[in-house]
């Protein structure tokens, strides 16, 4: 007969959304050595404690499980926040040059300004401005600049770091990339796709000591996403430099997240090794942390630089325009190829599928390999922006999941910019989020942080999945709402569907016994505030197998009532 180990901590005194359909709500989880063991009442859990137990009072406060991001860039994003010029989407060139000027002021004259985001409507203008790179070259002091948009796909760099770039008027586009210039040739310093990759690795070699830049982002990384209640990640484009820097956070008690992580298999904007050699490096720093479960693979662009595969033309900006589709980076056969090579390798893949058409190419390839070879490995189309009618059941009855970023939407630009280039009846049909849980797909969220947005906020995007609007009141109008979710659902976008996507359902997304005792509390009932406010949700704690790893506490002294954040590791 077994028997309930006594409980190292105890949470009692709560309102628990667990995520558990056997058990929606609770009052108290009990935890020992890291993994829930009881959920329940507060009278029937408190008779398991024992001397040494850890009582921590809720006192009525709001708790869920942990939250899981399926699409994140951890490098990107740690870097950015710790090292490099911090911008808004939402600024204009004016503004943009303005920080550039102000940030170089510290810098030595050969220091490269690196930056985000610069938004994509922004980029798009800088792409027409016969003057705006000279500008940019005198705002940085004829610094090399490089500033990435709110893609990541494409970058604005100053004239000083294309001569880095080794890059001039006569140079080629490389392949699966393009340098962007005026009708008259000059170059504009707007680099779309690998163009983009060109300007990294210059970047990159300028770095006196890569190895503690890329630990301290790292760092950053784990401490930004362990404040909005994130314990699990996938990292969406991994080389072998940070999951170098993960083992040794790792080796040293200081890695409070799961880490899955995925291989690009062909060349993408960082310099590295890629395909199975890539696969093979990074299973030999596998761990109980760091999984090394999945492959990237990128389809096609992004629509704002008309490089997403579409089924229907982008707009005609002249009357002499030829109508465009986008373009797949992958013939039927090598998509099928690569599918195989999945299911040989037993790893998943993340597709960066952004178009209906691309979407569609990934479904028929891994319609035709699961055909032949049965179930398999996990599969996921990011970002589903657009899916044809006739293509999403095939989501569900294939297996493959649908990896949404939902903060992608608001509060930055990149709406307004898609709708540039799109036809409206495009811009309507965005992310059928609604369409695809009813037909039974799998949904996970995902920030794609650093893209659009500065932090990896889940509750930013989990408000837009249920309003589909703006979190800001002043800006009038909606997106797609027919294709709005209730919160329930949208939470399950933010923990068990990403649980699932990622392999961990058995460990993380909800609260119930055996799994690991990663959760939240907030400083607001998600249930009882209006949804227009969830996005102004404060992680006061958060629990990372059963140790507090990151706390929202009174400050001491003459500030008394404000707050500041307190980590500790397990």
């Amino acid at each position: 007969m077994s028997t309930t180990p006594t409980p190292d901590t105890l949470f009692t005194g709560g309102r628990i959304w667990t995520q558990d359909p056997t058990r929606p709500w609770a009052q108290a989880v009990a935890v020992a050595d890291g993994v829930i063991t009881a959920v329940g009442d507060d009278g029937e859990l408190t008779a398991l404690a024992g001397p040494s137990t850890r009582r921590v009072d809720l006192a009525g406060r709001f708790a869920m499980p942990a939250l899981v991001d399926a699409h994140i860039h951890l490098n990107l994003g740690g870097g950015q926040a710790r090292w490099e010029l911090p911008l808004a989407p939402t600024l204009g060139l004016d503004e943009v040059l303005a920080a550039v000027r102000a940030w170089a002021a510290d810098l030595a004259p050969d220091e490269w300004v690196v930056g985000g985001i610069l938004g994509s409507t922004t980029i798009a203008a800088v792409s027409q401005d016969r003057d705006a790179l000279a500008r940019l070259d005198e705002a940085a002091g004829g610094r090399p600049v490089l500033l990435r948009d709110d893609s990541m796909h494409n970058r604005w760099v100053s004239s000083a770091a294309l001569r880095a770039m080794g890059v001039d008027r006569g140079t080629p586009d490389p392949d699966g990339g393009h340098y962007v210039r005026t009708p008259e040739g000059q170059l504009t310093g707007v680099l779309h796709e690998m163009a983009s990759a060109v300007a990294e690795s210059a970047f990159a070699a300028s770095v006196p000591d890569p190895a503690a830049r890329t630990l301290g982002a790292m760092e950053e990384a784990v401490r930004i996403v362990n404040s909005y209640g994130i314990t699990s990640v996938q990292d969406a484009a991994t080389t072998p430099a940070p999951v170098q820097a993960l083992r040794t956070l790792e080796d040293e008690g200081r890695l409070t997240v799961r880490v899955v992580t995925s291989a690009p298999v062909r060349p993408f904007l960082e310099a590295s090794v890629v395909g199975d050699e890539l696969v093979a490096e990074l299973r030999r720093h596998r761990s109980d942390l760091v999984r090394p479960d999945f492959v990237k693979v990128v389809l096609d662009g992004v629509p704002t630089t008309r490089t997403t595969a579409l089924l229907t033309p982008y707009r005609c900006h002249h009357q002499h325009d030829t109508p465009e589709q986008g373009e797949l980076y992958w013939t039927p056969e090598d998509l099928r190829a690569q599918v195989e090579r999945c299911y040989d390798l037993g790893v998943g893949a993340k597709f960066h599928a952004t178009g209906d058409a691309s979407a569609r190419a990934v479904l028929d390839a891994v319609e035709a390999v699961r055909a032949e070879r049965g179930p398999g490995p996990l599969f996921h189309i990011a970002h589903a922006e657009w899916v044809h009618p006739d293509d999403l059941p095939r989501f569900a009855a294939l297996d493959v999941v649908a990896d949404a970023s939902p903060y992608i939407w608001y509060p930055g630009v990149i709406v307004e910019a898609i709708a540039a280039e799109v036809p409206d009846e495009l811009v309507d049909t965005l992310w059928p989020l609604r369409d695809l849980v009813e037909s039974g797909a799998v949904v996970a969220a995902g920030s794609d942080w650093p893209c659009a947005l500065p932090t990896p906020d889940p509750w930013t995007g989990l408000q837009t999945l249920v309003t589909r609007r703006n979190p800001d009141p002043s800006v009038t109008g909606d997106l797609n709402p027919a294709q709005a979710v209730d919160l329930p659902t949208a939470l399950s976008a933010f923990t068990t569907g990403p649980a699932r996507a990622l392999g961990l359902e058995e460990e993380v997304g909800r609260i119930a016994p055996g799994l690991s005792a990663d959760l939240v509390v907030l400083d607001q009932d998600l249930f009882e505030v209006p949804v227009e406010q969830v996005h102004a949700t404060t992680v006061l704690q958060t629990w990372f197998r059963g140790a507090l790893v990151h706390e929202v506490v009174p400050q001491e002294g003459p500030e008394a009532g404000a707050e500041r954040v307190a980590l500790s590791t397990p």
